[in-house]
């Protein structure tokens, strides 16, 4: 199971991969329901109506954190949001094999707790490696996720790299 955070799904449904990725993994996909309310509670752009599509079409699961202290307790010792908090506290309680997180708290909280994660812009180069789109199409998405994104200029020249190289 892969498990995003609000961020990433927001992300890669922006710059329109959340289509060719969820048709190209073997594994379910899920959020909590504190990133589907982040995502497509109140507002009615494209990428939550995009979002809810998937979740309606039961392309992306709604699950409920069941341990509610154990999110409550990430949020406080890792300083995330409560949709950061949830999805680590759901990968953790499903055994997930990832988790979509673009929050550096949450990137962070990931890597001290032994969780596999990726980024937005791990999709993209997952994407291109898997010839899901091509380079060009591959470069001009990595402009817009610059745009969407708070990256900083050495990690989009990284990226881009990994992305012409092709690793």
């Amino acid at each position: 199971m892969i498990i995003f955070d609000a961020s990433t799904l927001i992300l890669i449904t922006k710059i329109e991969l959340l289509e060719a990725l969820l048709g190209s993994i073997s594994m379910e996909a899920a959020i909590p329901r504190e990133v589907h309310r982040a995502c497509c509670g109140s507002k009615k752009t494209l990428d939550s109506l995009v979002i809810q599509k998937a979740v309606d079409d039961s392309r992306i699961r709604v699950v409920a954190v069941k341990n509610r202290k154990l999110a409550d307790r990430l949020r406080d010792d890792f300083g995330l949001g409560s949709g950061e908090a949830e999805a680590i506290a759901l990968a953790l309680q499903t055994s997930a094999l990832l988790v979509g997180m673009d929050d550096k708290n949450g990137i962070n909280a990931c890597k001290l707790l032994g969780i596999s994660f990726t980024t937005a812009a791990g999709v993209l180069i997952l994407c291109r490696q898997r010839n899901l789109i091509s380079l060009d199409d591959a470069l001009l998405r990595l402009d817009r996720l610059a745009s969407y994104g708070r990256y900083k200029i050495s990690i989009v020249a990284d990226i881009r790299v990994r992305l012409e190289v092709g690793t």
